[in-house]
């Protein structure tokens, strides 16, 4: 199974539609299963999307708008192969441009959904409004023709000592939305971007890892150096030093055969401000 996740910073970066299809082409290559995506916009005043276009789209909360210019949607339709997708408002973005949110892609169906805001925080107009979205599907491992039930979360979560919206609250909302499927002993990926540095000890990095989760960068028999922010960005303004922030988590114990930073311009093409996260089991 291989898995993928990115912050895509959609639609803030130069030559984006060009970069758009350079990260399907990368996709295309790699063949992922399990996607998840971050920082995921689409301009508010722009169409929606037909239901011709919407065919494998699972709509996770009731009532959401897809439009067409919803990054992941435009993305979807570069792939060779489809896949099934669900998309979570979490907030406006840059004074009401664009509707930020997470996103889900997945090669096998999606037959179920979570939802639910982790942040404190629950003002659409703030950029500080969180929320986590998780869908149920499925994977079929090499060989095998019976799938096995899974569920992916996509995170983007604040930063350790944020005054008005600190990770810790933001973590323990997490937590508590994903514990009925955890003492039920499901498959959990959680995939994203968490803003802690796994490098800091006694912070955010710590507080997920003192919760049981398995970091498949460090389960990982064959990994490279990890980072995935090299350089000051927003949130990390005054950063020098590589950052190792987004994070592809299991609930359960796993083997990874590797993990390994990709995007960033060596292993794939730069599509973002941030690298991606690659691993496989």
């Amino acid at each position: 199974m291989k898995l993928l996740t990115l912050n895509a910073h959609a639609w803030h970066e130069e030559e984006q539609e060009q970069k758009i299809s350079r990260l399907a082409d990368f996709i295309n290559e790699r063949g992922f299963d399990l996607i998840a995506l971050q920082e995921i916009n689409q301009s508010p005043k722009a169409e929606e999307a037909g239901a011709d276009r919407l065919s494998r789209y699972f709509e996770a909360e009731p009532g959401v708008k897809i439009r067409i210019d919803n990054y992941a949607l435009v993305l979807l339709e570069q792939l060779d192969a489809p896949y099934y997708w669900s998309w979570l408002p979490t907030h406006s973005a840059y004074q009401g441009r664009y509707d930020e949110g997470v996103a889900v892609l997945t090669r096998e169906p999606i037959e179920d959904a979570v939802y639910d805001y982790i942040s404190g925080i629950r003002d659409y107009m703030n950029p500080k409004t969180r929320r986590l979205l998780g869908v149920k599907t499925s994977s079929r491992a090499e060989g095998s023709s019976e799938a096995e039930p899974l569920w992916l979360f996509s995170a983007h979560c604040g930063w350790w000592n944020d005054e008005a919206e600190p990770f810790r609250g933001q973590w323990d909302r997490a937590e508590a939305l994903m514990k009925p499927l955890r003492d039920a002993g499901e498959r959990i990926f959680l995939l994203g971007d968490l803003n802690n540095v796994a490098q800091i000890r006694g912070e955010g990095y710590d507080y997920v890892m003192d919760h049981g989760w398995c970091d498949l960068y460090t389960a990982a028999a064959e990994k490279d150096e990890g980072s995935t922010v090299l350089k000051a960005i927003a949130g990390w303004s005054d950063n020098e030093s590589p950052l190792r922030i987004d994070y592809i988590l299991s609930g359960l114990p796993v083997e990874a055969k590797k993990s390994e930073v990709v995007l960033d311009g060596n292993n794939g093409p730069v599509v973002s401000d941030h690298f991606g996260v690659a691993a496989e089991i």
